[in-house]
């Protein structure tokens, strides 16, 4: 634990130096002449949100060692907040110009303005894009496809541009290493871009897996069964995911992220994903053919299970019983005799996924299953509705405190459950969350 927080204060300080140290470094040396205070302060925002715009491209690169201590899922998350908090930096900055100092307002003439205005004028245009296409994709009927490319390219637009505005007007940048630093570290967001669009997907593209079987399963779910082709395959920890690219190349950006469901323990490398039928990509998975090339990018998440002798406790809504069967099935391949119970919420029992195979599981392993149905059959004598404190008092034995919780599924069955949790005064560090678009 101690290690986990070293290394999450670390990268913190590491974030916070590539943010402020570039505005440090513009106070050494000999200064331009002074300007009124919101002057000052709207080009010091201007400068932090550019950095905060150039890191973006680290947070969302999938390098393992930056991800493990906090989770994918709250990596995109931070990205996210992030991302809307460097955009009002960099608006902020002309907008408070244009207050302090209205003739600036001229420069707004895109035929008359001159460069150095231009180039600034595409960066902030270029971001408010990237905010409205996020913000309304599904209402501007997007795919996720037409999406992706287009943020990254706006990004880099934005990045590109931000910063020959700056160095173009030179008020702060008037020395030669100033400009240096600056142009290095716009080389450096380069270089992190190329990672993520050339390298990455170069050794991904040598790394082929070739599909082996597409399974029907209960729930509007297929498993895409996977072997890797000419190599070893990777390893990775039940309950963990991977970036699936189904019907184009690595080198274009339409990965998607998809939960193993298949045993950890296997020697072959083949892997497993059970995904069910909620949009665009996922409709697809049933028609993927037999000998498919696929490629997987992976492991990545932290929703794992550790070494702890507490009972586990799975808690599954629809398809969040894809990582559940993934610990499942490792725990019964490896032999594994810590109890282990799942609670599994569903629609009515027709779409209980893999309910079959959970019945021929729980031989070879200490598993007791609590389906709960909303919509349940004539005769039904299990829990009906959906999950909650009673069912966790029924069926859990105290005290709630000491065991390790794993919740999956839809967001309002997820938010429910920590809710529940917190109730039964469950601590955080007790129960561990994966959030549906990493299923």
């Amino acid at each position: 634990m101690r290690f986990y927080c070293a290394r999450v204060l670390v990268w913190i300080i590491v974030y916070l130096l590539f943010i402020c140290g570039p505005l440090f470094a513009l106070m050494l040396g000999s200064w331009p002449p002074a300007r009124d205070f919101w002057t000052e302060f709207s080009v010091a925002l201007g400068y932090a949100g550019l950095a905060m715009m150039g890191l973006q491209f680290g947070l969302t690169a999938r390098f393992r060692y930056i991800t493990q201590p906090w989770g994918d899922d709250l990596i995109y998350h931070v990205h996210r907040q992030l991302s809307i908090i460097a955009v009002c930096l960099v608006i902020a900055h002309p907008l408070i110009l244009f207050v302090v100092q209205p003739e600036f307002l001229a420069l707004l003439n895109t035929f008359t303005a001159p460069w150095r205005a231009r180039f600034a004028a595409v960066s902030v245009y270029s971001l408010i894009a990237i905010v409205i296409m996020a913000v309304w994709r599904t209402k501007l009927k997007l795919s996720y496809e037409t999406w992706h490319i287009s943020h990254m390219l706006l990004a880099v637009v934005a990045v590109a541009t931000g910063v020959f505005h700056m160095v173009g007007w030179g008020y702060y940048l008037a020395s030669r290493w100033k400009r240096g630093l600056w142009i290095g570290m716009s080389v450096f967001w380069v270089g992190l871009l190329f990672y993520v669009r050339v390298i990455k997907p170069w050794f991904l593209i040598r790394r082929p897996y070739r599909v082996a079987a597409v399974r029907k399963e209960r729930g509007d779910t297929h498993t895409l069964v996977m072997q890797p082709e000419g190599h070893p395959g990777f390893r990775f920890i039940p309950g963990q995911f991977g970036w699936l690219t189904v019907w184009q190349s690595p080198f274009k950006a339409s990965g998607h992220p998809f939960v193993f469901s298949s045993s950890a323990a296997v020697s072959d490398g083949r892997v497993e994903m059970s995904i069910r039928s909620l949009g665009d990509f996922t409709n697809t998975i049933h028609a993927i053919p037999v000998g498919k090339r696929v490629y997987l990018d992976g492991p990545y998440g932290t929703f794992t299970v550790g070494d702890a002798p507490a009972l586990h406790v799975l808690i599954a809504g629809g398809v969040g019983i894809a990582p559940m069967m993934s610990i499942i099935r490792t725990f019964a391949d490896r032999g594994d005799e810590r109890p282990i119970i799942l609670v599994y919420g569903s629609r009515d029992w027709e779409s209980v996924t893999f309910r079959e195979e959970l019945e021929a599981l729980k031989p070879r392993l200490n598993l007791t299953i609590v389906h709960v149905l909303d919509d349940p059959p004539d005769g039904w004598t299990g829990e009906r509705g959906f999950i909650t404190a009673e069912v966790f008092k029924r069926h859990l034995p105290p005290s709630y405190a000491d065991h390790e919780y794993f919740i999956c599924g839809h967001d309002m069955m997820m938010d429910a459950t920590e809710r529940i949790l917190d109730e039964l005064n469950v601590p955080i560090s007790r129960y561990h969350s994966e959030p549906p678009s990493f299923v």
